[in-house]
């Protein structure tokens, strides 16, 4: 079940699979994909996601992840087998550290990612660096 899309400065394209809880990665001209998100399947742990939905990648190739079903993004650095809670993780509610059900995100030049925090109607700003 391809969600999102996301094509990096190489042309390696990246999609979330939300229904197997992973991101795959395809390089250009590759014709299999690698899991570089979600290794274990379903769940919550550092290893794994839930209906993970938007998908971006730096140009270190560090994945960023919604994930939508434990209300949390994820960063995977390049090569990773576990990924780190940047956002979220507390559990699905409306403070400013809590996430319900995020779908989409982004970057602007300064660094700064913005969440579409869908379940919360709003979109929120963090600073990743400080985790405002």
């Amino acid at each position: 079940d391809p969600w999102y899309v996301f094509v990096d400065q190489n042309n390696s394209v990246y999609v979330s699979d939300c229904g197997n809880h992973r991101v795959m990665k395809w390089m250009e001209g590759e014709t299999q994909g690698i899991i570089v998100a979600g290794v274990q399947g379903q769940g919550n742990s550092l290893t794994q996601l839930s209906s993970p939905e938007g998908v971006i990648v730096d140009e270190l190739g560090t994945v960023y992840v919604s994930d939508n079903g434990n209300d949390r993004i994820m960063r995977w650095t390049k090569g990773s087998t576990q990924g780190s809670v940047i956002v979220g993780g507390n559990g699905r509610g409306e403070q400013s550290n809590q996430l319900d059900g995020p779908i989409g995100l982004s970057f602007d030049r300064h660094g700064n990612l913005y969440v579409a925090d869908w379940g919360n109607h709003r979109i929120q700003k963090f600073n990743i660096e400080s985790n405002k």
